[in-house]
């Protein structure tokens, strides 16, 4: 499916049903498939997952679109507004993450409870060596952006640090697959190039964020890999602590991304979140 949005058109899946609503926000250089595992194991909630534009979307945004983090939280309160979405769990994930904390440190009305899950906080932006490594290459003009980005076609590079290789244990076939509009496409290049930099000039912005999630003081379950090497644990323990109504749960045996390395187990965590 598709909404025409005031940045472009956003792609998104929706599995329908009464509710509980879950609406999944993915990271930089991923899609909605990010989510597949978790919501083909949360039969009976109506799960709704937008592909961002982050750098793995199909569809070039308008040359005015705001793609600063900022603008794409808007994007995303629109994306709710126009589907009419009402009480909902708002689920977020790396750079996802990011974007629920910038919603519910401005009240996000139409969102209930939250989940935060292994994801960019605090000081940690750009998070890790795949943060710094990319911020660094979004200097370069989106042609050469694109030629840099090629060496990403080889799973050996893939695997590296500086790529997704501390991002997901298991989930190679999904970064390759993420990949390919922004290796095919010049105008995906082109947003992706303009999302980078508007990032690396707002370099305090969740630290400025944190200061206000105090005054979010519904439901909020953070979800922190215990093996992750990018986002640290201690961020996870902070942020729910800091979240009037947080709650912290570690899960082993996975990097950042856990809806590719631990599916089954994200996806229980998150029914009981919901429907507890």
């Amino acid at each position: 499916m598709q909404l025409e949005l005031s940045a472009g058109t956003v792609e998104y899946t929706d599995t329908g049903g009464e509710g509980p609503v879950v609406v999944f926000v993915h990271g930089l250089l991923m899609d909605g498939s990010l989510w597949d595992g978790p919501v083909a194991n949360l039969a009976g909630l109506r799960c709704v997952v937008p592909t961002l534009p982050l750098g793995a979307h199909r569809h070039p945004m308008r040359e005015d679109a705001d793609l600063s983090l900022p603008g794409i939280a808007r994007l995303l309160v629109e994306f709710l507004e126009r589907l009419d979405l009402r009480d909902v769990t708002l689920v977020g994930v790396d750079t996802g993450g990011a974007l629920v904390q910038l919603l519910i440190a401005d009240n996000a009305p139409r969102v209930s409870r939250v989940v935060l899950a292994s994801c960019d906080a605090f000081d940690n932006f750009p998070p890790g060596l795949t943060g710094k490594t990319l911020f660094l290459a979004g200097k370069l003009p989106p042609r050469l952006f694109g030629v840099f980005m090629q060496q990403l076609r080889l799973r050996a590079v893939r695997r590296l640090p500086i790529a997704f290789g501390w991002l997901t244990k298991r989930g190679d076939a999904a970064t390759a697959r993420w990949l390919r509009p922004l290796l095919s496409r010049a105008g995906i290049r082109r947003d992706t190039v303009r999302i980078l930099r508007a990032a690396a000039e707002a370099p305090d912005i969740l630290v400025e964020v944190a200061e206000r999630l105090p005054g979010f003081d519904r439901p909020a379950l953070v979800v922190w890999a215990t093996e992750d090497r990018v986002m640290p644990l201690e961020h996870g323990r902070r942020l729910a602590a800091l979240l009037p109504k947080g709650e912290l749960v570690e899960v082993a045996d996975s990097y950042t991304l856990l809806p590719l390395d631990q599916p089954v187990e994200f996806a229980r965590l998150i029914r009981e979140f919901t429907t507890g």
